[in-house]
């Protein structure tokens, strides 16, 4: 598709709620900002923070990088995400490609929304290779048990069209926060003597293992998954994207083609 300006970006980021005014429920964003500031592993993405981060200091930090409501009173309804901030990491995770494009860097790319965000990982995953980027893979059929989170039970390490992701037993993709498929990827990739990724593209516990273990990454992250920011915050990830996550995949094909135009990468 034809790319859009920013100006044309922002427009359709706004009239679909991928920011602007989202879907995403205000209170839902501070009870998740309250259970990070309580050091829940499920909200942490597998991070360790210097920072002892406080409910109001994560507010304070989602309102600056994210662009929710600033006002703690504002406790239900509608929340904000600024479309102008994820214009600019979108902007970020570009001219980030582009720099491992020209270096040939090993990328890997994992999603914890395979079924909203597969297809726009997959297309940075082969504009990477295509340029000569090598998609690094590792760790197929890790597996773990969960009873947190959507549907409570095994999950499963797979890779589709070189794109990270987890399934249930019976190879359905599944929506995942844990840092376990991450971690044990890099493991695998340890274990073999193989080289470790050198850009990490994901998000949800995908991307937070990757920065926790130093590797450059840039985290795509709703309003209500703090943990990516906070990261941010502390120099962890190189980046990350606030939108609202949970969209058609033919809606962030505007996002995919501004970044891939921007990155030299289109075609």
């Amino acid at each position: 598709m034809t790319p859009p300006s920013r100006s044309e970006l922002i427009a359709h980021m706004v009239r679909t709620g991928i920011a602007g005014h989202v879907d995403t429920p205000r209170q839902g964003n501070l009870r998740h900002y309250r259970r990070l500031a309580e050091r829940d592993p499920y909200h942490m993405f597998g991070l360790t923070f210097a920072r002892a981060w406080s409910y109001p200091d994560i507010l304070a930090l989602m309102a600056k990088r994210c662009g929710v409501v600033a006002d703690p009173a504002h406790e239900s309804g509608v929340d904000t995400i600024d479309p102008d901030r994820t214009a600019d990491a979108l902007e970020a995770l570009a001219d980030r490609m582009a720099r491992a494009a020209r270096d040939r860097e090993r990328v890997m790319v994992a999603t914890g929304h395979p079924v909203n965000l597969h297809a726009t990982y997959r297309g940075f995953a082969r504009a990477l290779e295509r340029s000569g980027c090598p998609v690094v893979t590792a760790g197929e059929g890790f597996s773990y048990a969960t009873d947190t989170g959507h549907l409570p039970g095994e999950r499963v390490l797979v890779w589709r069209d070189g794109v990270g992701m987890v399934t249930d037993a019976e190879g359905e993709p599944r929506h995942s926060h844990h840092p376990f498929a991450m971690e044990a990827a890099l493991e695998d990739l340890r274990r073999r003597g193989g080289a470790w990724p050198q850009l990490v593209i994901a998000d949800h516990g995908f991307a937070g293992a990757a920065g926790e273990a130093g590797i450059s990454a840039v985290g795509f992250a709703d309003c209500n998954d703090p943990a990516l920011f906070l990261a941010e915050d502390e120099g962890k990830l190189h980046a990350t994207v606030p939108l609202d996550d949970g969209y058609s995949t033919e809606d962030y094909r505007p996002l995919s083609a501004y970044v891939l135009h921007r990155a030299g990468l289109a075609g």
